[in-house]
């Protein structure tokens, strides 16, 4: 015997019924699961010699930041004190052994409560960059030098076009030592 097909409205009514299929959604970034698993870690683990070595400047000051750099954190075992090997220029390391309980009290501070025990100091050459000279900025021109500029470019009209070749010439005259 042939099965006869549903109304129009008894098929509104099954289709109703029934759930249909979720449309189909990407999985979220990777970045996005992790970045709640790394909130775990640091919250539970402290954040580490990374973040220490970047920001080494501001925890210890720029007077003890010239002369050292951090090397290694090593954690103590079943709970042991925790150490940080520092390295120092040169004959620095007698300042830097006094200056040690100063220096253990801000890493403690950045990396949190008693984090580090003990400080570890290695003579031996820095390997990172050493600072630039702070530049200095050039005298201005002088009065006359800068009226025969001005002279110059008498002729030429108002605006931004004037003003770059005002800023080029300051910049040659100084450059030549004519100012």
């Amino acid at each position: 015997m042939a099965r006869q097909l549903p109304t129009k409205e008894e098929a509104l009514l099954i289709l109703a019924r029934k759930r249909t299929r979720p449309p189909f959604r990407p999985a979220p970034p990777a970045g996005r699961a992790l970045n709640r698993l790394m909130k775990d870690l640091d919250a539970k683990y402290g954040q580490g010699s990374g973040a220490l070595t970047a920001r080494w400047r501001e925890v210890v000051g720029p007077e003890v930041a010239r002369r050292t750099e951090p090397v290694k954190l090593v954690r103590g075992r079943n709970g042991g004190p925790s150490s940080l090997e520092i390295r120092v220029a040169g004959p620095a390391a007698a300042i830097i052994q006094h200056q040690a309980h100063d220096i253990l009290a801000r890493v403690n501070l950045f990396l949190g409560p008693d984090a580090v025990q003990k400080l570890r100091i290695v003579q031996g050459p820095l390997h990172r960059a050493p600072e630039p000279p702070p530049r200095r900025r050039a005298a201005p021109l002088n009065a006359a030098a800068e009226a025969r500029l001005a002279q110059g470019l008498a002729d030429a009209p108002e605006g931004k076009l004037k003003d770059a070749l005002l800023a080029l010439g300051r910049g040659v005259l100084k450059r030549n030592g004519q100012g």
